[in-house]
Parts: structure tokens; sequence; C-alpha cells
């Protein structure tokens, strides 16, 4: 039904892009919820929610799909364990969202501390380099793919 190849492309689209988001809203946008002054932080917190969820959603729900996809079907040249660890390293990210990020911003939402802002930085830095490796993974699946062609 679906290409391997673009399936494989897709995915990369998706991992690249939120690899560069995870980053800049780690070294930029977290750090800079320090600037915003308590009073205002609580409306701050649920713009930014409000507006990311627009953003990553969909990248997020690609990144899976194709994941998936690449498990039950690697592309050409790549193999299962490869598309595996990818799809590990996805599932712990999504873990790393949903039991870190996901708290840590309900926290700022209802407390919003300088306290709850470092909370919020540092424990987005799982993420950003369980992403990180992932991106590392989906290289590789690029290059072997490539290399068969």
């Amino acid at each position: 039904m679906f290409s391997p190849g673009a399936v494989l492309i897709a995915q990369a689209v998706a991992t690249f892009a939120m690899v560069g988001l995870v980053w800049f809203v780690q070294v930029v946008h977290y750090p800079l919820f320090a600037l915003v002054p308590e009073v205002g932080r609580r409306q701050y917190e649920t713009a930014h929610a409000n507006r990311t969820t627009w953003i990553v959603a969909p990248l997020m729900l690609v990144e899976v799909a194709s994941a998936l996809l690449l498990l039950a079907e690697p592309a050409r040249g790549t193999s299962r364990p490869l598309a595996l660890a990818g799809l590990v390293l996805l599932a712990l990210v999504w873990l790393s969202t949903w039991l870190i990020q996901v708290p840590a911003h309900r926290a700022l939402s209802r407390d919003p501390t300088d306290r709850a802002v470092r909370r919020l930085v540092i424990g987005n830095w799982p993420r950003t380099l369980l992403w990180t490796a992932r991106a590392g993974v989906v290289v590789a699946m690029l290059v072997l793919s490539s290399e068969h062609r």
C-alpha cells in the first residue's frame, strides 16, 4: 500500500523537524519562560501548550505511523532491528512526554514559579537526547537505503 522508501522519507522529515524543534525548545523557548513575569506565566503556558500542539501533534503522529510501517516492512537496505531501535526510541520519547513533560507543564500552569520552569527545562533533557538519538537511527536508515538503490 505504502512504498517503504516513501515512508522512510516521511519519517525522516517528521523526525528531523521534531529534533530541530525540541532543541529550539530546550535551548531557547523553555528557558525564556523564566523571563515571563509570574503574574502572566499561567496565560503564557496555556497559550504555549495550545499553539505548540498544532505543530507537534501532526509530526509526532507521522513519526509513529511511519515507524510502525517501517517495522512491518523495512525500507530496502535497512532492517527490522534498526526499525525496532527507532520505534523503541520513539516510545521512550512518548513516555518522557507523558510522564515528565505533560506533568511539568501542568505544574507550571498551577504554580507558575521559577522552580516549575526549572523542572520543565531539566525534565526536557531526556526527551531532547532521545529524539537526537532517534535522528541518528533515521540517518542510518537513510544511508543504508540509499546504498541499495
